[in-house]
């Protein structure tokens, strides 16, 4: 913008001091304007060196190696905010024209598990065992969908807070037991490098034999996960937070 103001005062024989005015606003700034043939003016605004595509990854662990590497924006601070349980976002400074440059991005690869739909036995014993982490719950909801006799699931007892169903226990002895409710499971839900928060959910089971898992919680796990990240963030780049670098936004 600057070079193509003088070029045209140049070229139509103007001398380009006379036309561009030089003051300093109440914030500090050192400003320019060019005024036209009409006395309008326009104000010569310096080139943006912002970056013009995000940089994407998928973990923490790289993110942070990213900022640790220190190979961009030598010298400048940043603000690093944890969005939500599985986004993150390296944030410039807010420079003189009100813009906000956005570095890097990186959001988890978490499975999916349809919750709220009754899935089959062997479905969801599947699903328990590769979408959630070991819990004592988990575990006893494979032991029961494992073994639970497929002819008295319609004849379950219920009674509205929890359910009992005949499952085998030997080879020709079958038990009534009560089906676990609410239990506590811990799905991957958040970054893989950090634990994945644990929360309340109701189990139930239908014939077929089929269960469904229902979240309980009210969603309250985002906050945890998001304080989880927050804090492997903390400690991974304790230096970089020490020396005002980064600012950590959660």
């Amino acid at each position: 913008m600057i070079k193509e103001a003088i070029k045209f005062l140049f070229e139509t024989g103007i001398d380009p001091n006379e036309r561009l005015v030089e003051f300093t606003d109440i914030d500090n700034n050192d400003r320019q304007f060019f005024i036209d043939d009409n006395g309008r003016a326009s104000e010569v605004r310096p080139y943006k060196q912002l970056a013009t595509s995000t940089f994407n990854l998928n973990t923490l662990s790289g993110l942070v190696s990213y900022i640790k590497s220190n190979l961009e924006r030598q010298g400048k601070s940043f603000y690093l905010h944890v969005f939500d349980e599985r986004t993150v976002i390296l944030k410039g400074l807010l420079n003189g024209e009100g813009d906000r440059e956005t570095l890097v991005a990186a959001n988890a690869i978490v499975p999916n598990f349809e919750y709220e739909y009754f899935h089959g036995a062997e479905e969801l014993i599947i699903a328990l065992q590769s979408t959630f982490t070991k819990t004592g719950d988990r575990d006893l909801l494979l032991k029961v969908i494992g073994n639970v006799k497929e002819e008295n699931v319609r004849n379950t007892g219920d009674t509205g807070f929890s359910q009992a169903v005949t499952i085998q226990t030997g080879v020709a002895s079958a038990d009534d037991v009560k089906v676990p409710n609410p239990v506590t499971l811990a799905p991957y839900r958040t970054f893989l490098e950090v634990d994945q928060p644990e929360s309340e959910f109701v189990f139930r089971m239908k014939d077929g034999p089929r269960g469904a898992i229902f979240e309980a919680d009210g969603g309250a796990w985002r906050n945890q996960a998001i304080a989880n990240v927050r804090d492997y963030l903390m400690v991974e780049l304790m230096e970089e937070l020490e020396n005002g670098r980064i600012t950590i936004i959660a």
